[in-house]
């Protein structure tokens, strides 16, 4: 399909099933008393950033985070009670799921990963890739524990921030992977967990979405520019005004926010120091409005600028921009379908002497907005690295690092660990130095959906997901993924199909219809089982909630 005529996608996710074990003595006099004796507000977000909306449009973001909490009136928003009850998403995490910011442990991958140091030198300095950053949606949101924390609480829960989310069953059906409290400056602290998590996985840094000029949002940005600069001089984070979301017309305002976050050290600048700034939706202003920016920028801070708009309408847009710009990008489609369209993009950016950010994708998945892509399992993510490595991008952008609303994240989450990013390391490595690592370790990736696509949930949800024009059509499989050294038999359990097929060395995806209960892969040689992998959400024909993101496991981190 064309680039002008696939569709764009935008943004703006649980513990499922059955109760929770550890919310029954969470009453909101307790939270108030707790926010009040650390300083802790009730809202994530200020008031000043509250969406109105129950939820964006599509092809909008959610202006300033999704995150309810005071009312209009400035009373705070409460907790359920207990006779509301959460889903099982709500419990604690065990001990052995909280994301520590430990390093990565030895034999996670199945190769050995270069140091972040040959990953910037060269030519595969050159090939830069960037993690689309969302801040609403950081590790914590109040620095409590995870069984009974803000996203337990009002996002995950269908009946949290009072009811807001329950037509569409919860605000976000995953989660950061759960960090345990920590003392002193722990907003500080875990957004340098993030960058570090991010650089041992070979990125970059991140493209930050700039979503509002003041609030939480805005401060957290500036937080996050301090965390990159005090973990890694070199980590860059390259400015993304959201011009969905930045609601100006004048070019001074927005080039004065901008040149606020532009002159931390951690801002992604060229070598001959021009600052990067790729705004999200740069055709919701026109070029001369830019050139506006750029000039006041340069006038009013001393700041030389190369821009990279980022399209929603590539082919409609680049002609306009191209004479201001230095490179372009696209947000693009989250379907495996469709993806060809991305050789042509790459080829009339460097047709024009412009450098191409192609976006990488893992699923798009939105229960606010009643829409989703069919991923997959991991084809999705599979076919956007193979078209960023051989249309020949110059950079990459994985959309999205965070963004649990819309179900497309990168970064360990609850349900899907580490296996996304620890995927991503594999295709960035060939992607930045030309070579497919060579694998030295069997290592199985086992993705599944935990209910069946078709699946009417039998809870209060009255808004049902349906799949995007031009995705492909809806599947329920199970996907392993396995990396071998060398052929082997791969033993496959899902419910109570058992089965064993032989695998090729190198990679290779297996796909075996879906079924109830719970799936598991094992590498088998001369009878022997080796690399296992289980995953840990079973799969159920009744459901409370619909829930159409595929769930992640891998062998290499059991």
């Amino acid at each position: 399909m064309h680039a002008a005529d696939r569709p764009s996608h935008r943004r703006r996710s649980r513990f499922r099933g059955r109760r929770p074990l550890l919310t029954l003595l969470i009453t909101a006099f307790l939270l108030v008393g707790v926010c009040a004796a650390t300083g802790i507000a009730w809202d994530p977000f200020t008031a000043a950033d509250r969406h109105d909306r129950s939820g964006p449009g599509i092809g909008e973001p959610w202006s300033a985070g999704p995150g309810g909490g005071p009312t209009p009136d400035g009373s705070a928003t409460a907790a359920p009670s207990p006779s509301q009850g959460a889903t099982e998403a709500s419990r604690a995490a065990p001990e052995s799921e909280l994301d520590t910011g430990a390093a990565r442990p030895t034999g996670a991958l199945p190769f050995d990963m270069p140091q972040p140091a040959a990953l910037r030198a060269g030519g595969a300095g050159k090939k830069l890739v960037f993690a689309h950053y969302f801040t609403p949606y950081p590790l914590s949101l109040d620095n409590a524990s995870a069984d009974g924390d803000y996203y337990t609480r009002n996002y995950l829960d269908p009946r949290g921030e009072s009811g807001k989310h329950q037509r569409y069953g919860g605000l976000l059906r995953d989660r950061p992977l759960p960090v345990p409290p920590k003392s002193g400056g722990w907003e500080l602290a875990n957004l340098q967990q993030e960058v570090r998590t991010a650089r041992a996985a070979g990125i970059d840094g991140f493209t930050l979405d700039m979503l509002s000029l003041s609030g939480q949002n805005r401060d957290r940005s500036h937080l996050l520019m301090e965390a990159a600069r005090s973990v890694d001089p070199a980590f860059k984070v390259m400015l993304m005004p959201d011009m969905t979301s930045l609601k100006t017309d004048d070019p001074g305002v927005l080039a004065d926010a901008v040149a606020e976050l532009g002159k931390a050290p951690a801002a992604h600048r060229l070598a001959d120091g021009r600052l990067v700034v790729s705004p999200f939706k740069a055709e919701e202003k026109n070029a001369a409005w830019w050139s506006q920016v750029m000039d006041i920028l340069q006038s009013r801070h001393g700041i030389r600028t190369a821009l990279v708009p980022l399209f929603l309408r590539f082919d409609a847009n680049n002609a306009a921009f191209a004479p201001i710009s230095y490179g372009f990008s696209e947000w693009g489609s989250r379907s495996y379908v469709g993806q060809e369209g991305a050789k042509a993009d790459v080829q009339r950016s460097h047709g024009m002497g412009k450098i191409w950010m192609q976006p990488v994708s893992v699923q798009d998945a939105r229960p606010n907005q009643g829409i989703y892509d069919e991923a997959g399992n991991t084809a999705t993510l599979r076919t956007t690295w193979t078209r960023a490595i051989d249309d020949g991008a110059d950079w990459v952008q994985l959309t999205t690092w965070n963004d649990y609303s819309e179900g497309s994240q990168f970064a360990p989450s609850l349900h899907n660990g580490y296996a996304y990013l620890d995927l991503t390391s594999y295709y960035l490595t060939k992607f930045k130095t030309g070579a497919w690592p060579k694998i030295v370790r069997d290592t199985l990736y086992l993705t599944a959906r935990t209910q069946f696509a078709a699946a009417d949930p039998t809870g209060s949800q009255s808004l049902v997901m349906t799949l995007r024009k031009g995705s492909a059509q809806a599947r329920d499989t199970v996907e392993v993924l396995s990396f071998l050294t060398g052929s082997a038999s791969v033993r496959t359990a899902v419910g109570s199909a058992k089965g064993t097929y032989q695998a090729p060395a190198g990679v290779h995806s297996e796909l075996l219809p879906l079924g109830a209960g719970a799936s598991s892969a094992t590498v088998l040689r001369d009878g022997n089982p080796g690399a296992g992998v289980r995953l840990p959400y079973s799969v159920d024909r009744t459901v409370d909630v619909q829930d159409l993101q595929y769930y992640a496991a891998t062998s290499g981190r059991e």
